[in-house]
């Protein structure tokens, strides 16, 4: 017999995921997006988010069960993301995972959304080294960690975004240009047809004094703004092409000289570049060539792996159960700003203000 099969809900964001994983093995992995409803705002909209995972917790845990070819009753723990993301999001897939926990008889287990997405390397290419350097990259997180066993120390940050993401990046500096939302896949596509070397955008914080680990993309952003301005008031057209091929190349060489240069500091042999900018081709080809260069192992996930899903959340779950870790308390609350210091959470809702 196999060990524990654990289910996985992700609901931090606008994709409700769940996944099934049993020994560090894929089983299942189903994620419907509420995208196309918030494309029309140019961005995620907390609320309408909340109200697409109440529609599609049931069908997609459901689906999730049907392609692992399993009942309920033989699910043995459940894992959901408590933290960070939007509240109203978070409250649905806790709630949801908390009466699939109670159906089942089952343990649950919180999970931090960023653990999660380390954990979805393990799905493709095994346990994690240890140590390891991973770069975190997505829509709301820019992040360099060395990370050791993931669930049983803690994780410590060698450097974190001041301000924009780089995926937020990506999304604000689309919508300058044009392009759809959201940014990141239409900055990619893009920048197919043009020259990353048209526009010298800066590359902040790599100048010698500046903190080798540390990220800051508002700067880069308010560069292409002002380039965008300058041909529209010369009444010239906008070279989009070749805007978003010098912004992609701006941010893959910042995120990829940093996590090198991290690797090299704390002689690191293995980085995994994680997140949903982690779907960014110039990033992937940047990083591979780098690694190849400084004779260091690249791991990055599958394309369907690296956005929001509930797999890499089962995954966490998959590890905490074998790693003979403590369920959360049946009170376990969310955190919508939680920091990445373990990769379980489970915090605990604050009591109410006494009103006098």
């Amino acid at each position: 017999m196999g060990g524990p099969v654990v289910l996985g809900i992700e609901s931090s964001c606008d994709e409700t995921g769940a996944g099934i994983v049993q020994d560090g093995r894929l089983l299942a992995h189903v994620v419907a997006t509420s995208m196309d409803e918030h494309a029309r705002f140019g961005g995620v909209v907390p609320e309408i988010a909340a109200r697409a995972h109440l529609h599609s917790f049931n069908p997609v845990v459901r689906e999730a069960l049907d392609r692992a070819g399993l009942r309920i009753g033989q699910i043995d723990a459940v894992a959901v993301t408590t933290g960070p993301g939007l509240s109203g999001a978070l409250q649905v897939g806790l709630a949801g995972a908390k009466s699939v926990a109670y159906a089942a008889g089952v343990p649950l287990y919180g999970v931090h959304h960023l653990a999660g997405h380390v954990a979805a390397d393990t799905l493709e290419h095994g346990p994690l080294p240890e140590p390891c350097v991973v770069l975190i990259v997505s829509g709301g997180h820019t992040s360099l960690l060395l990370v050791r066993d993931l669930v049983r120390e803690p994780i410590l940050h060698l450097g974190d975004t001041l301000d924009d993401a780089a995926g937020e990046c990506f999304d604000k500096v689309a919508r300058i240009l044009g392009l759809p939302y959201p940014g990141g896949p239409a900055i990619d596509r893009a920048a197919r047809s043009g020259d990353p070397k048209a526009v010298a955008f800066p590359r902040p914080l790599t100048r010698p004094g500046d903190d080798p680990y540390a990220f800051s993309f508002s700067g880069l952003k308010t560069a292409a703004a002002r380039w965008v301005e300058r041909h529209v008031q010369r009444g010239e057209e906008v070279p989009v092409a070749d805007g978003a091929a010098a912004l992609q190349e701006a941010v893959a060489d910042v995120l990829t000289r940093k996590a090198l240069a991290a690797c090299r500091a704390y002689d690191v042999k293995t980085l995994i570049v994680v997140g949903g900018v982690a779907a960014n081709s110039r990033v992937r080809a940047l990083a591979e060539k780098r690694c190849a260069s400084a004779g260091i192992e690249l791991r990055v996930p599958p394309m369907t792996l690296c956005t929001d899903n509930g797999a890499m959340i089962a995954a966490v779950g998959d590890l905490l159960v074998r790693a003979g870790a403590e369920p959360a308390p049946l009170d376990v609350s969310i955190d919508p700003s939680a920091p990445l210091e373990y990769a379980s959470l489970n915090p605990l809702a604050r009591p109410a203000a006494r009103v006098a």
